[in-house]
């Protein structure tokens, strides 16, 4: 009897984690962002991850689409064999300077990528990666990276779809990518620490010190006192 419930117990947990393995790939498998080294308000190298789902079709082109509202200004794109690479600008509504002093009057809007031939595409069942140096880049949490993937049977799939508050992952969701703290925010975050730290320890000392001195012209009076009544005998 205890043989069979711990059969039971072990084919129920295999299935468990094969259903979940499953789940998972079928949930992972979509064009992904990832940026170890890009920071908040810095500059970061973003790579795509882009895998193929169709069964018959290559992928030929992908078009990533960066944030209007918070623009990012600068972007070089990694060489990839095969293919080539657009960098689609638009006028800034008022021009910036850049740690030069040059001024800058367009941000990157826009990165295509095309399939030269048709052999380098991504053929059924494979992936790869393409590869931007960006900056600066938004000074927030995260970064939304909507993303078109075409295939050479003509189909497109929109990748720009967001998951609302307290629901599940949407059928095409866009790429997004968690930036890290920049140094110099997580240095003032440390100095505010420190401070706050050093005000709050900096307090039982100088209630110590209140009650010490209290402490001594309470013994003074009292002392006082004391002669005062022994004079007076």
């Amino acid at each position: 009897m205890i043989r069979t419930r711990l059969a039971a117990v072990a084919a129920a947990t295999v299935t468990a984690a094969a259903l979940t393995g499953l789940f998972a790939g079928t949930a992972s498998a979509h064009v992904a962002v990832s940026g170890t080294d890009a920071t908040q308000g810095g500059y970061g190298v973003l790579t795509f991850r882009v895998p193929t789902e169709s069964d018959t079709a290559s992928t030929v082109g992908l078009t990533i689409t960066l944030p209007d509202a918070t623009p990012v200004v600068s972007v070089s794109t990694q060489p990839k064999a095969g293919w080539t690479a657009t960098v689609v600008k638009k006028n800034l509504a008022a021009p910036e300077k850049d740690d030069d002093g040059n001024e800058i009057t367009q941000y990157v809007s826009q990165v295509v990528w095309k399939a030269a031939t048709p052999q380098a595409g991504i053929p059924p069942g494979s992936f790869d990666t393409f590869s931007i140096s960006a900056g600066p880049l938004p000074d927030s949490d995260t970064m939304t990276i909507p993303t078109l993937q075409t295939y050479s049977d003509g189909t497109a799939v929109n990748w720009n779809e967001e998951a609302a508050q307290g629901q599940g992952e949407p059928e095409h969701p866009a790429p997004s990518l968690t930036l890290a703290a920049s140094s110099e925010s997580m240095s003032d975050h440390d100095t505010s620490r420190s401070d706050a730290g050093s005000s709050s320890a900096s307090w039982p000392g100088i209630a110590g010190l209140i009650v010490a001195i209290v402490a001594l012209l309470i013994g003074i009076a009292n002392f006082a006192l004391l002669r005062k009544g022994r004079s007076s005998n």
